[in-house]
Protein backbone atom coordinates (compact mmCIF):
# COMPACT_ATOMS: atom_id res chain seq x y z
CA UNK A 1 0.00 0.00 0.00
CA UNK A 2 1.75 3.59 -1.25
CA UNK A 3 0.30 6.41 0.39
CA UNK A 4 1.62 9.96 0.87
CA UNK A 5 0.41 10.23 4.13
CA UNK A 6 1.56 9.93 7.53
CA UNK A 7 1.78 7.05 9.74
CA UNK A 8 -2.02 7.79 11.75
CA UNK A 9 -3.74 7.17 8.51
CA UNK A 10 -2.46 3.92 7.85
CA UNK A 11 -2.65 2.68 11.05
CA UNK A 12 -6.75 2.93 10.64
CA UNK A 13 -6.72 0.94 7.81
CA UNK A 14 -7.58 -2.21 9.80
CA UNK A 15 -10.99 -1.25 10.51
CA UNK A 16 -11.42 -1.24 6.35
CA UNK A 17 -11.89 -4.46 6.82
CA UNK A 18 -12.40 -5.54 10.57
CA UNK A 19 -13.90 -2.50 12.64
CA UNK A 20 -17.75 -4.12 11.60
CA UNK A 21 -17.16 -7.58 14.05
CA UNK A 22 -17.21 -6.21 17.44
CA UNK A 23 -20.48 -4.34 17.25
CA UNK A 24 -22.41 -6.75 14.75
CA UNK A 25 -22.06 -9.74 17.11
CA UNK A 26 -24.37 -8.19 19.43
CA UNK A 27 -26.51 -5.77 17.22
CA UNK A 28 -30.06 -6.55 16.33
CA UNK A 29 -31.21 -7.71 13.27
CA UNK A 30 -33.10 -5.34 10.79
CA UNK A 31 -34.73 -8.37 8.90
CA UNK A 32 -38.30 -7.35 10.19
CA UNK A 33 -37.67 -4.27 8.28
CA UNK A 34 -37.79 -5.71 4.94
CA UNK A 35 -36.00 -4.81 2.42
CA UNK A 36 -37.81 -1.11 1.81
CA UNK A 37 -39.78 -0.22 -1.54
CA UNK A 38 -37.97 1.82 -4.23
CA UNK A 39 -40.04 4.63 -3.18
CA UNK A 40 -38.24 5.12 0.14
CA UNK A 41 -35.02 5.41 -0.26
CA UNK A 42 -33.16 8.68 1.43
CA UNK A 43 -32.60 11.32 -0.92
CA UNK A 44 -34.99 11.01 -3.96
CA UNK A 45 -34.01 10.94 -7.09
CA UNK A 46 -30.40 10.06 -6.59
CA UNK A 47 -27.92 7.96 -5.80
CA UNK A 48 -27.07 7.77 -2.10
CA UNK A 49 -23.02 6.62 -2.14
CA UNK A 50 -21.95 6.35 1.24
CA UNK A 51 -17.94 5.73 1.76
CA UNK A 52 -15.63 5.50 4.78
CA UNK A 53 -12.27 7.17 5.17
CA UNK A 54 -9.92 4.77 4.26
CA UNK A 55 -6.98 7.17 3.80
CA UNK A 56 -6.53 11.08 4.45
CA UNK A 57 -9.17 13.04 3.59
CA UNK A 58 -7.47 13.64 0.31
CA UNK A 59 -8.44 10.14 -0.87
CA UNK A 60 -12.45 10.87 0.22
CA UNK A 61 -12.12 14.30 -1.72
CA UNK A 62 -11.08 12.41 -5.16
CA UNK A 63 -13.64 9.63 -4.56
CA UNK A 64 -16.11 12.06 -3.90
CA UNK A 65 -14.88 13.90 -7.21
CA UNK A 66 -15.44 10.45 -9.30
CA UNK A 67 -19.15 9.40 -7.27
CA UNK A 68 -20.24 13.37 -8.03
CA UNK A 69 -19.10 13.79 -11.37
CA UNK A 70 -20.44 10.97 -12.63
CA UNK A 71 -22.75 11.43 -15.80
CA UNK A 72 -25.04 8.82 -16.25
CA UNK A 73 -26.96 7.66 -19.47
CA UNK A 74 -30.37 8.78 -19.92
CA UNK A 75 -32.91 7.29 -17.80
CA UNK A 76 -30.45 7.04 -14.81
CA UNK A 77 -29.92 8.98 -11.53
CA UNK A 78 -26.81 10.67 -10.89
CA UNK A 79 -24.74 10.25 -7.28
CA UNK A 80 -24.22 11.76 -4.21
CA UNK A 81 -21.52 11.20 -1.72
CA UNK A 82 -21.44 11.15 1.59
CA UNK A 83 -17.90 10.27 4.41
CA UNK A 84 -19.19 7.93 7.14
CA UNK A 85 -16.75 7.66 9.75
CA UNK A 86 -15.69 4.43 11.24
CA UNK A 87 -16.61 5.05 14.77
CA UNK A 88 -19.75 3.32 15.63
CA UNK A 89 -20.47 2.94 12.11
CA UNK A 90 -21.97 -0.36 12.18
CA UNK A 91 -24.75 1.31 14.25
CA UNK A 92 -24.64 4.18 11.81
CA UNK A 93 -25.29 1.74 8.51
CA UNK A 94 -28.21 -0.18 10.86
CA UNK A 95 -30.17 2.37 12.11
CA UNK A 96 -29.93 4.60 8.52
CA UNK A 97 -31.02 1.09 7.08
CA UNK A 98 -34.07 0.39 9.63
CA UNK A 99 -35.17 4.09 8.80
CA UNK A 100 -34.86 3.90 4.81
CA UNK A 101 -32.91 6.73 4.70
CA UNK A 102 -29.41 4.13 4.29
CA UNK A 103 -27.51 4.53 1.22
CA UNK A 104 -28.14 2.92 -2.01
CA UNK A 105 -24.32 2.16 -2.78
CA UNK A 106 -21.61 2.17 -0.16
CA UNK A 107 -18.50 0.74 0.85
CA UNK A 108 -17.72 -0.42 4.55
CA UNK A 109 -16.34 -3.16 6.84
CA UNK A 110 -15.38 -6.51 4.80
CA UNK A 111 -18.05 -8.73 5.35
CA UNK A 112 -20.81 -6.25 6.15
CA UNK A 113 -22.40 -6.83 3.09
CA UNK A 114 -22.81 -10.56 4.38
CA UNK A 115 -24.10 -10.13 7.53
CA UNK A 116 -26.83 -7.08 5.68
CA UNK A 117 -27.74 -10.01 3.37
CA UNK A 118 -28.63 -12.12 5.94
CA UNK A 119 -31.37 -9.15 7.32
CA UNK A 120 -32.85 -9.01 3.12
CA UNK A 121 -30.86 -5.97 2.75
CA UNK A 122 -28.58 -6.31 -0.19
CA UNK A 123 -29.06 -6.53 -3.90
CA UNK A 124 -26.85 -8.53 -5.76
CA UNK A 125 -24.76 -7.35 -7.99
CA UNK A 126 -25.13 -10.11 -10.75
CA UNK A 127 -25.75 -7.64 -13.34
CA UNK A 128 -23.12 -5.50 -12.07
CA UNK A 129 -20.79 -8.31 -13.06
CA UNK A 130 -22.80 -9.41 -16.49
CA UNK A 131 -21.81 -5.74 -17.66
CA UNK A 132 -17.76 -5.87 -16.64
CA UNK A 133 -17.85 -9.05 -18.32
CA UNK A 134 -19.51 -6.72 -21.48
CA UNK A 135 -17.04 -3.38 -20.98
CA UNK A 136 -13.77 -6.12 -20.38
CA UNK A 137 -12.99 -5.19 -16.66
CA UNK A 138 -14.35 -8.45 -15.68
CA UNK A 139 -11.27 -10.16 -17.43
CA UNK A 140 -8.94 -7.07 -15.36
CA UNK A 141 -9.93 -8.29 -12.02
CA UNK A 142 -6.90 -10.30 -10.36
CA UNK A 143 -7.14 -13.83 -9.91
CA UNK A 144 -9.60 -15.42 -7.19
CA UNK A 145 -10.46 -12.00 -5.97
CA UNK A 146 -14.51 -11.81 -7.25
CA UNK A 147 -14.97 -15.48 -6.38
CA UNK A 148 -15.48 -15.23 -2.64
CA UNK A 149 -18.53 -12.85 -3.07
CA UNK A 150 -20.24 -15.15 -5.00
CA UNK A 151 -23.13 -17.02 -3.04
CA UNK A 152 -26.22 -19.33 -4.56
CA UNK A 153 -27.91 -16.59 -4.64
CA UNK A 154 -25.79 -14.25 -6.28
CA UNK A 155 -22.69 -11.92 -5.94
CA UNK A 156 -22.71 -10.62 -2.79
CA UNK A 157 -20.61 -7.63 -3.30
CA UNK A 158 -17.74 -6.25 -5.93
CA UNK A 159 -14.34 -5.87 -4.48
CA UNK A 160 -12.48 -3.19 -4.70
CA UNK A 161 -9.80 -2.93 -2.92
CA UNK A 162 -7.02 -5.25 -1.56
CA UNK A 163 -5.92 -5.34 2.40
CA UNK A 164 -2.94 -8.35 2.52
CA UNK A 165 -0.31 -9.08 5.19
CA UNK A 166 3.01 -9.48 4.03
CA UNK A 167 6.32 -9.86 5.51
CA UNK A 168 8.67 -7.12 5.97
CA UNK A 169 12.56 -7.08 6.83
CA UNK A 170 15.22 -4.82 7.69
CA UNK A 171 18.16 -5.33 5.36
CA UNK A 172 20.42 -3.70 7.65
CA UNK A 173 20.05 -5.65 10.94
CA UNK A 174 19.88 -8.94 8.56
CA UNK A 175 23.60 -7.68 7.48
CA UNK A 176 24.64 -7.11 10.94
CA UNK A 177 23.61 -9.77 12.28
CA UNK A 178 24.82 -12.17 9.07
CA UNK A 179 22.13 -14.08 8.69
CA UNK A 180 19.69 -14.68 5.54
CA UNK A 181 15.98 -13.85 5.36
CA UNK A 182 13.86 -16.55 6.46
CA UNK A 183 12.29 -19.13 3.53
CA UNK A 184 10.59 -21.14 5.94
CA UNK A 185 10.09 -21.35 9.65
CA UNK A 186 13.20 -23.41 10.78
CA UNK A 187 15.21 -20.51 9.65
CA UNK A 188 13.26 -17.80 10.96
CA UNK A 189 13.61 -20.04 14.18
CA UNK A 190 17.80 -19.63 13.60
CA UNK A 191 17.65 -16.24 12.85
CA UNK A 192 15.29 -15.36 15.66
CA UNK A 193 17.89 -16.28 18.11
CA UNK A 194 20.69 -14.16 16.40
CA UNK A 195 18.90 -10.99 16.81
CA UNK A 196 17.39 -11.73 19.99
CA UNK A 197 21.00 -12.36 21.01
CA UNK A 198 21.60 -8.63 19.43
CA UNK A 199 18.64 -7.12 21.53
CA UNK A 200 16.78 -7.01 18.38
CA UNK A 201 13.08 -8.48 17.27
CA UNK A 202 13.33 -11.54 15.35
CA UNK A 203 9.28 -11.98 14.68
CA UNK A 204 7.90 -8.40 15.52
CA UNK A 205 4.03 -8.15 16.44
CA UNK A 206 1.64 -6.86 18.77
CA UNK A 207 -1.55 -7.32 20.05
CA UNK A 208 -2.72 -4.19 22.46
CA UNK A 209 -5.69 -2.10 22.41
CA UNK A 210 -6.60 -1.30 18.97
CA UNK A 211 -3.66 -3.51 17.48
CA UNK A 212 -5.38 -6.32 15.27
CA UNK A 213 -2.37 -7.46 14.03
CA UNK A 214 -1.79 -10.27 16.52
CA UNK A 215 -4.21 -11.20 15.76
CA UNK A 216 -3.80 -11.75 12.14
CA UNK A 217 -0.36 -13.38 13.11
CA UNK A 218 -2.38 -16.11 14.67
CA UNK A 219 -4.35 -16.95 11.61
CA UNK A 220 -1.75 -16.33 8.68
CA UNK A 221 0.13 -18.48 10.65
CA UNK A 222 -2.49 -21.44 10.98
CA UNK A 223 -2.97 -20.70 7.14
CA UNK A 224 1.06 -20.98 6.65
CA UNK A 225 0.67 -24.53 7.40
CA UNK A 226 -2.18 -25.74 5.48
CA UNK A 227 -4.49 -25.54 8.62
CA UNK A 228 -7.24 -22.91 9.06
CA UNK A 229 -10.16 -21.91 11.34
CA UNK A 230 -13.02 -23.38 8.93
CA UNK A 231 -12.83 -26.95 6.96
CA UNK A 232 -13.33 -26.09 2.79
CA UNK A 233 -17.36 -26.20 3.08
CA UNK A 234 -17.54 -23.66 5.98
CA UNK A 235 -17.63 -26.04 9.06
CA UNK A 236 -15.57 -25.18 12.35
CA UNK A 237 -12.38 -26.65 12.48
CA UNK A 238 -10.36 -25.25 14.95
CA UNK A 239 -8.59 -28.18 16.23
CA UNK A 240 -6.77 -29.72 13.28
CA UNK A 241 -3.65 -31.27 13.19
CA UNK A 242 -2.34 -28.28 11.17
CA UNK A 243 -3.29 -25.67 13.52
CA UNK A 244 -2.20 -27.62 16.33
CA UNK A 245 1.65 -27.67 14.93
CA UNK A 246 1.27 -23.87 14.01
CA UNK A 247 0.23 -22.94 17.23
CA UNK A 248 3.20 -24.58 18.91
CA UNK A 249 5.74 -22.97 16.62
CA UNK A 250 4.14 -19.83 17.69
CA UNK A 251 4.79 -20.68 20.98
CA UNK A 252 8.40 -21.80 20.69
CA UNK A 253 9.22 -18.98 19.31
CA UNK A 254 7.77 -17.01 22.42
CA UNK A 255 9.38 -19.19 24.67
CA UNK A 256 13.07 -18.08 22.91
CA UNK A 257 11.80 -14.15 23.02
CA UNK A 258 11.91 -14.25 19.27
CA UNK A 259 8.33 -12.86 19.88
CA UNK A 260 9.01 -9.60 22.05
CA UNK A 261 7.53 -10.58 25.79
CA UNK A 262 5.76 -7.23 25.41
CA UNK A 263 3.99 -7.80 22.09
CA UNK A 264 1.12 -8.45 23.99
CA UNK A 265 0.50 -5.15 25.33
CA UNK A 266 1.80 -3.63 21.66
CA UNK A 267 -0.34 -0.66 20.16
CA UNK A 268 0.15 0.23 16.90
CA UNK A 269 2.26 3.28 17.96
CA UNK A 270 4.37 0.79 19.68
CA UNK A 271 4.77 -1.43 16.98
CA UNK A 272 5.27 0.85 14.27
CA UNK A 273 8.14 2.56 17.01
CA UNK A 274 9.79 -0.67 16.97
CA UNK A 275 10.17 -0.96 13.33
CA UNK A 276 11.10 2.43 13.25
CA UNK A 277 13.67 2.50 15.38
CA UNK A 278 15.53 -0.63 14.00
CA UNK A 279 14.12 -3.18 16.66
CA UNK A 280 11.72 -5.17 14.92
CA UNK A 281 14.07 -7.07 12.16
CA UNK A 282 11.39 -9.39 10.65
CA UNK A 283 7.41 -9.42 10.85
CA UNK A 284 4.38 -9.85 9.21
CA UNK A 285 2.21 -5.87 9.07
CA UNK A 286 0.35 -3.93 5.93
CA UNK A 287 1.82 -2.66 2.43
CA UNK A 288 3.43 0.78 2.90
CA UNK A 289 6.04 -0.19 5.54
CA UNK A 290 8.14 2.42 5.12
CA UNK A 291 5.19 5.61 5.16
CA UNK A 292 3.65 4.04 7.86
CA UNK A 293 6.43 4.12 10.47
CA UNK A 294 7.97 7.01 8.91
CA UNK A 295 11.02 5.43 7.00
CA UNK A 296 12.12 5.78 3.55
CA UNK A 297 15.56 5.04 3.15
CA UNK A 298 15.12 2.01 1.23
CA UNK A 299 16.19 -0.71 4.60
CA UNK A 300 12.66 -1.77 5.12
CA UNK A 301 11.55 -4.31 2.45
CA UNK A 302 8.97 -6.89 1.32
CA UNK A 303 10.15 -10.57 1.71
CA UNK A 304 9.19 -13.68 -0.30
CA UNK A 305 6.62 -15.82 1.66
CA UNK A 306 8.05 -18.24 3.79
CA UNK A 307 7.20 -22.04 3.49
CA UNK A 308 5.82 -23.80 6.40
CA UNK A 309 6.97 -27.59 7.56
CA UNK A 310 4.64 -29.30 4.72
CA UNK A 311 5.68 -26.69 2.32
CA UNK A 312 2.83 -24.58 1.95
CA UNK A 313 2.49 -20.73 1.73
CA UNK A 314 -0.05 -18.49 2.22
CA UNK A 315 -0.66 -14.79 2.87
CA UNK A 316 -3.81 -13.41 4.63
CA UNK A 317 -5.76 -10.89 2.64
CA UNK A 318 -9.24 -8.93 3.76
CA UNK A 319 -10.56 -8.19 0.24
CA UNK A 320 -12.75 -4.54 0.57
CA UNK A 321 -15.62 -4.42 -1.32
CA UNK A 322 -18.64 -1.83 -2.67
CA UNK A 323 -22.33 -3.41 -2.34
CA UNK A 324 -25.82 -1.82 -3.22
CA UNK A 325 -29.06 -1.94 -0.96
CA UNK A 326 -32.42 -2.83 -1.66
CA UNK A 327 -33.81 0.46 -0.63
CA UNK A 328 -32.76 2.58 -3.79
CA UNK A 329 -34.70 4.91 -5.82
CA UNK A 330 -33.77 2.97 -8.60
CA UNK A 331 -31.48 -0.93 -8.70
CA UNK A 332 -30.56 -0.12 -12.61
CA UNK A 333 -29.55 3.20 -11.52
CA UNK A 334 -27.38 1.36 -8.53
CA UNK A 335 -26.14 -1.08 -11.15
CA UNK A 336 -25.04 1.53 -13.64
CA UNK A 337 -22.98 4.17 -10.87
CA UNK A 338 -20.95 1.25 -9.48
CA UNK A 339 -19.97 -0.25 -12.84
CA UNK A 340 -18.91 3.25 -13.70
CA UNK A 341 -17.60 4.38 -10.38
CA UNK A 342 -15.57 0.84 -10.64
CA UNK A 343 -14.30 2.02 -13.99
CA UNK A 344 -12.50 5.04 -12.53
CA UNK A 345 -10.71 3.27 -9.44
CA UNK A 346 -7.41 4.09 -11.23
CA UNK A 347 -7.57 7.86 -10.36
CA UNK A 348 -7.36 6.93 -6.92
CA UNK A 349 -3.99 4.84 -7.29
CA UNK A 350 -2.89 7.23 -9.62
CA UNK A 351 -2.91 10.27 -7.04
CA UNK A 352 -1.35 7.45 -4.76
CA UNK A 353 -3.71 8.14 -2.27
CA UNK A 354 -5.20 4.36 -1.29
CA UNK A 355 -3.21 2.44 0.95
CA UNK A 356 -4.51 -0.58 -0.29
CA UNK A 357 -3.61 -3.68 -3.14
CA UNK A 358 -5.68 -2.89 -6.23
CA UNK A 359 -8.33 -5.26 -7.35
CA UNK A 360 -7.46 -4.66 -10.80
CA UNK A 361 -4.48 -5.90 -13.59
CA UNK A 362 -4.35 -2.62 -15.16
CA UNK A 363 -3.90 -1.00 -12.20
CA UNK A 364 -1.57 -2.87 -10.52
CA UNK A 365 0.51 -2.20 -14.39
CA UNK A 366 0.27 1.73 -13.88
CA UNK A 367 3.67 3.77 -12.95
CA UNK A 368 2.28 4.97 -10.09
CA UNK A 369 2.09 1.59 -8.16
CA UNK A 370 4.75 -0.02 -10.16
CA UNK A 371 7.61 2.64 -9.00
CA UNK A 372 7.43 1.26 -5.68
CA UNK A 373 9.30 -2.28 -6.04
CA UNK A 374 7.54 -3.75 -2.85
CA UNK A 375 4.22 -3.22 -4.20
CA UNK A 376 5.33 -5.41 -7.22
CA UNK A 377 6.47 -8.15 -5.55
CA UNK A 378 3.49 -8.34 -3.19
CA UNK A 379 1.19 -8.53 -6.34
CA UNK A 380 3.32 -11.17 -7.81
CA UNK A 381 4.37 -13.49 -4.75
CA UNK A 382 1.76 -12.85 -2.74
CA UNK A 383 -1.70 -12.39 -4.15
CA UNK A 384 -1.53 -16.09 -5.95
CA UNK A 385 -1.28 -17.45 -2.67
CA UNK A 386 -3.67 -15.20 -0.67
CA UNK A 387 -6.55 -16.95 1.64
CA UNK A 388 -9.38 -15.14 3.52
CA UNK A 389 -10.52 -15.52 7.14
CA UNK A 390 -12.88 -18.13 5.56
CA UNK A 391 -10.00 -21.10 5.26
CA UNK A 392 -9.70 -23.91 4.51
CA UNK A 393 -13.07 -22.92 2.42
CA UNK A 394 -12.84 -19.64 -0.01
CA UNK A 395 -16.17 -17.82 0.12
CA UNK A 396 -16.61 -15.39 2.70
CA UNK A 397 -19.59 -15.29 5.57
CA UNK A 398 -21.18 -12.95 7.91
CA UNK A 399 -19.87 -15.56 10.42
CA UNK A 400 -16.29 -14.17 9.43
CA UNK A 401 -17.11 -10.69 10.79
CA UNK A 402 -17.45 -12.56 14.52
CA UNK A 403 -14.18 -14.25 14.08
CA UNK A 404 -12.60 -10.64 12.95
CA UNK A 405 -13.68 -8.65 15.50
CA UNK A 406 -14.54 -11.01 18.56
CA UNK A 407 -13.52 -11.59 22.00
CA UNK A 408 -12.34 -15.39 21.22
CA UNK A 409 -9.57 -14.34 18.78
CA UNK A 410 -8.08 -11.73 21.17
CA UNK A 411 -8.25 -13.77 24.16
CA UNK A 412 -6.79 -16.46 22.06
CA UNK A 413 -3.55 -14.25 20.79
CA UNK A 414 -3.14 -12.42 24.20
CA UNK A 415 -2.92 -16.33 25.56
CA UNK A 416 -0.59 -17.34 22.68
CA UNK A 417 1.93 -14.35 22.97
CA UNK A 418 1.79 -14.59 26.86
CA UNK A 419 3.30 -18.40 26.14
CA UNK A 420 1.31 -19.79 29.46
CA UNK A 421 -0.48 -21.98 27.56
CA UNK A 422 -0.11 -25.58 25.63
CA UNK A 423 -1.32 -25.25 21.96
CA UNK A 424 -4.16 -27.90 22.35
CA UNK A 425 -5.66 -26.26 25.39
CA UNK A 426 -5.27 -22.49 23.92
CA UNK A 427 -7.26 -23.89 20.75
CA UNK A 428 -10.08 -26.12 22.43
CA UNK A 429 -10.49 -22.58 24.51
CA UNK A 430 -10.85 -20.56 21.34
CA UNK A 431 -12.89 -23.05 19.67
CA UNK A 432 -15.74 -23.11 22.05
CA UNK A 433 -15.67 -19.40 22.44
CA UNK A 434 -15.93 -19.29 18.47
CA UNK A 435 -18.66 -22.21 19.31
CA UNK A 436 -20.91 -19.67 21.17
CA UNK A 437 -21.27 -16.95 19.16
CA UNK A 438 -20.96 -17.88 15.45
CA UNK A 439 -24.42 -18.66 13.49
CA UNK A 440 -25.38 -21.96 12.60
Amino acid sequence: MTIKSSVTSTAFSRRGFLGFAAAAASAPLLAACGGGSASQSGGSGVIKFWDMPWATPAYNDAAKKIAEGYAPASGNLKASYQTIQWANFYQTFSSAIASKTGPAVSTGGGFQAFQFEQQGQIAYADKVVDELKKNGQFDDFLPGVLEPFKTDKGYVAVPWQLDIRPLWYRKSLFDQAGVAVPTDWASLLEAGKKFKSMGAVGFATGSGAGNNIGNHLMIMMMLNNGGGVFTPSGELDVMNDRNVEAVEFLLELVSNGIIDPAAVSYTSDNLNAQWKNKKAAFGMLTLGVPERVGDTSGDLVVASPMAGPHGDKAALVFPNNIMMYTNTPSQASSEAFLVAYLGQLKQLWQQKLMNALPVFKSITELPEFTSDPNNVKIVKEYVPIAKTFAAQGTTLNANLAVLDGGQALNQFTQTILTGKTDAKSALQTFQSGLQSVLKK
